[in-house]
């Protein structure tokens, strides 16, 4: 019997993860999806209690200070210190609980700003991050050197999932943390419904931050937890796995406000402001670890996901994180 707790659990990507379980209903797993009610992980000791109250066979480690370009950029020091803490004290008190295994969730955005793409699981610590988000980069590469560290010292599997740009239902729309999608989908409701309401829509315009250029890999909440659940129970190397979809579905960022427009049903214009920053012009990243493994896997078309993602916000407006 598999008692697996799941930090950052009330998150994007644990609220997938539970949705996904509910979906499976798997009869040798107990689920603990732990939020920051539960514990303040930032802090030993109830970060302790936490496991002493779940006591988990397997922990999926989500739990992180996150945030979009512009937040990052301002707050590296943050970003570097409560995730360093929170890290160590997952990856040290599932040690000492002697937990089976530990898949810690990492970001294509730790990578080197100076590569060769496609980047792959092997590149990750080949020269420093780009320097917009080189606190949350550094402190997130630490875990594949805890994981091996780990695996060294104690034989543990221990190990790391790289996922690309995730997005999806329960994201954090909240303006000036969100990352692209959600920024956009707020962004994009808040103008449709609240700004100008005696302006006609086919009149109203959407600003879009940046050239629009830069290039992207997105992967749906609900596919990255089906891919998570896989590495849990299928993957064995404490090497970390690109969980990412295939590189001809990266999409620009000024098509994935068409992708928004076209969900929301928008008639007004959209317009690029070059005044704001784009971050890493792409970051491209390989998948080929994860087909080698699971060839055949179908990720959600793009749009769909878009349509369900914008559909999800619309109908949980006054719960939405914003």
């Amino acid at each position: 019997m598999k008692k697996v707790l799941v930090t950052g659990g009330t998150g994007l990507v644990g609220k997938a993860l539970e949705e996904v379980i509910k979906q499976q209903q798997p009869k040798d797993d107990e689920w603990y999806f732990a939020g920051s009610k539960d514990a303040d992980l930032k802090d030993l000791i109830a970060t302790q209690a936490l496991f002493d109250k779940v006591k988990p066979t397997h922990v999926i480690h989500l739990a992180a200070m996150v945030g979009g370009l512009f937040h990052n950029m301002n707050n590296n020091l943050d970003f570097l210190r409560h995730n360093l803490l929170i890290n160590d004290h997952v990856l040290q008190t599932a040690h000492e609980h002697k937990c089976t295994k530990v898949v810690s969730c990492l970001s294509t955005c730790i990578f080197p700003d100076k590569t060769t793409y496609p980047i792959d699981e092997t590149m990750v610590h080949n020269g420093p991050p780009h320097p917009s988000n080189y606190g949350y980069s550094y402190a997130k590469r630490l875990i594949d050197i805890q994981n091996h560290a780990y695996h060294d010292k104690y034989g543990h599997s221990f190990t790391s999932v790289i996922p690309c740009n995730i997005f999806g239902p329960h994201d954090n729309y909240q303006p000036e943390v969100s990352h692209v999608i959600p920024g956009m989908i707020y962004r994009m409701h808040k103008l449709i419904n609240e700004e100008e309401p005696d302006k006609p829509e086919s009149e109203k315009v959407f600003t879009v931050y940046g050239s629009g250029k830069p290039l992207r890999q997105f992967i749906y909440s609900l596919d990255l937890a089906e891919l998570m659940i896989w590495v849990l129970r299928n993957y064995e190397s404490v090497e970390p796995i690109v969980l990412s979809v295939d590189e001809q579905q990266e999409v620009t960022i000024y098509e994935v406000a068409e992708a928004i427009a076209k969900a929301f049903d928008f008639k007004g214009k959209l317009v690029c402001d070059v005044s704001k920053a784009d971050g890493q012009y792409k970051k491209t990243a390989s998948n080929a670890k994860l087909r080698s493994l699971l060839p055949e896997y179908k990720f959600t078309e793009f749009d769909k996901a878009i349509k369900s993602s914008v559909e999800w916000f619309k109908n949980n407006f006054d719960q939405a994180r914003k």
